[in-house]
């Protein structure tokens, strides 16, 4: 399993970089369409301004993810630092565990719970006539690929604080 580790996030990487262009750009198409609508033809389109939001609300959470596995998040490591190793191994396993903790229960389980709720009372969107559900299936979506990315880092963090 010496290789798989680098070669599945190398494949989720790009994964979720096509999925982001590709929303992306559905959601300067949608835009373009409702400048053109409103500005242009004097009739604005009902849908854009609901599917922008939806798509933007696709990319926050997708992208958040995308910005976990690369490790483009906001740290603060500068105290982390300033501790001994011994100390800095503890805190990495901690922060590490916190971070699964938080990603199951509040992402995954939450946003589980979140779509099958709305699934179930049947809420739909105004002007796109979408189940919500689909909307916030971005929550889930993202908490597992934060938790495979999150495995994939295990082994390194193992690694690193044996090497100590």
């Amino acid at each position: 399993m010496g290789n798989a580790r680098p070669k599945i996030k190398t494949i989720l990487d790009a994964a979720l970089a096509g999925f982001l262009v590709f929303l992306l750009l559905v959601s300067v198409f949608n835009v373009l369409w409702q400048v053109a609508t409103r500005f242009l033809m004097q009739n604005p389109s009902s849908f854009t301004e609901e599917a922008a939001r939806f798509l933007l609300i696709w990319i926050s959470f997708v992208g958040a993810a995308y910005a976990f596995g690369q490790k483009s998040h906001i740290a603060m490591d500068y105290l982390f630092q300033k501790f001994p190793a011994r100390v800095r191994r503890g805190l990495e396993y901690g922060i590490w565990g916190s971070i699964v903790f938080f990603t199951f229960s509040i992402l995954v389980m939450g946003g589980i719970f979140l779509v099958g709720m709305t699934l179930e009372l049947n809420q739909i969107s105004p002007a796109l006539r979408l189940p919500m559900g689909y909307v916030y299936l971005s929550v889930p979506f993202s908490g597992v690929v934060i938790l495979v990315y999150l495995a994939l880092e295990f082994p390194e963090i193992k690694r690193r604080n044996n090497g100590n």
